[in-house]
């Protein structure tokens, strides 16, 4: 046993022969380039805190702590492998079980509560235990190639100082979903892991990194709606502050960026000061982002909605936001322009610069002009944590060509 745990230390502590992306664990963020400027991460790291990792139990073992680290990450990280559903399953609980018993036609609407929903919650644990792995502070993380990927993992940011770049993640799946009868006007599925969630984080630079549910796409229909497993692909709550997003690519999801998760000002009252550039959000249903509270500069991204069937909108205008959106680039099939832009409650929305289908489009006269209430153009700042706007016209080419992995 000693020796085998030596044989993994040494694994996990190896440095990267590849001279480029040695330099991308040293860079640092810029210090104009937005709310997140000057997160250094892990950059100062001594070579002894140094790691390459190709499982979950490095990798948890490498993200521990807040002495300055700089995490490569080679190949796939499984976060439930060798585990399955019903090895997480507790005895007191299966799907068909759970199906019969909280069917809306015998159950109706009430709440649901009994030995087998807790029974669903104490399963859904065992698996949260397994997949959310936690990052230490002053930590740069760094996919190797383009193809490093964490699948099924919910890596999540509490502390401050954190790079992520380069980085594939994909199908953070919950293997047991709960049923909310009230979610909306004939109820819901719901489900409990992201990709990628910064919690209370400040100081994160995301960059060059890819979300999606991967392979797990095809699920089943139950109570008249899909079983979602899936829930964000990268969320931002909790009072989280000081993010740059930059050269992302999310695709084919539905609920992919939430930046606040209450109304309630509880935490985010001053926070959430965000900047997403230079992204390209591809087929997704809504959220990209749904912003409460913050302050978050969206700018140059490229928004591609190939199927207008399974679009809601993209930018969300919640709960005091102030989102300052300019020169964005939308394809789309068919959205009508004012449905880009959704009310949650928010009272304006700054967005210039917009084009649609190669054609200049005011999003916030086309909101008002279908919907009810209107929502102001003032939100109350401008941006100047920027180094350039690009043109408008010229977004679907620069972030085509450098958005995603392997692409630095």
């Amino acid at each position: 046993m000693k020796l085998f745990l030596a044989a993994i230390l040494l694994v996990a502590t190896a440095v990267p022969a590849s001279a480029d992306f040695e330099n991308l664990g040293r860079q640092v963020l810029g210090p104009r380039d937005g709310w997140g400027a000057g997160t250094t991460g892990g950059s100062t790291a001594t070579r002894d805190h140094v790691y390459t990792v190709h499982n979950r139990s490095q990798l948890v073992t490498a993200l521990t702590g807040d002495t300055p680290k700089i995490v490569y990450v080679a190949g796939t990280v499984d976060g439930n492998s060798p585990m399955t559903c019903d090895q997480y399953a507790d005895p007191g609980y299966s799907l068909a079980a759970y199906l019969k018993q909280y069917d809306p036609a015998t159950w109706g609407t009430a709440p649901v509560t009994g030995p087998l929903e807790e029974a669903r919650a104490r399963s859904q644990a065992n698996q949260q235990a397994r997949v959310v792995i936690p990052v230490g502070a002053n930590t740069t993380i760094v996919g190797l190639g383009d193809d490093a990927t964490l699948r099924g993992v919910n890596l999540m940011v509490r502390s401050d100082n954190v790079i992520i770049r380069n980085l594939r993640f994909e199908d953070a799946y919950d293997c047991f979903p709960q049923w909310d009868p009230n979610d909306g006007a004939t109820g819901n599925w719901n489900s409990e892991y992201d990709n990628l969630t910064l919690m209370g984080a400040t100081h994160v630079w995301v960059d060059h990194c890819e979300f999606s549910d991967g392979a797990t796409t095809e699920l089943p229909t139950y109570f008249g709606h899909r079983w979602e497993v899936h829930d964000g692909l990268f969320d931002m709550v909790n009072g989280t502050d000081l993010v740059t997003a930059t050269y992302n690519y999310l695709h084919d999801h539905d609920k992919s960026m939430l930046l606040g998760n209450t109304d309630k000002p509880t935490y985010d009252v001053g926070k959430l000061r965000i900047t997403l550039h230079h992204n390209m959000f591809e087929n997704l249903g809504q959220r990209a982002p749904r912003v409460r509270y913050g302050q978050v500069h969206v700018y140059n991204n490229l928004y591609v909605i190939p199927d207008s069937a399974q679009y809601s909108y993209s930018l969300g205008v919640g709960v005091e936001s102030r989102i300052y959106a300019e020169n964005n680039f939308f394809e789309t099939a068919n959205v009508n322009p004012s449905t880009i832009v959704h009310y949650w409650k928010g009272t304006a929305i700054h967005a210039t610069g917009t084009i649609v289908n190669r054609r200049p489009v005011d999003l916030v006269a086309a909101y008002n002009r279908d919907f009810d209430p209107d929502l102001a153009t003032d939100v109350g700042w401008q941006p100047t944590l920027v180094t350039h706007v690009d043109p408008t016209i010229a977004v679907p080419r620069l972030v085509r060509d450098r958005a995603g992995v392997g692409r630095n």
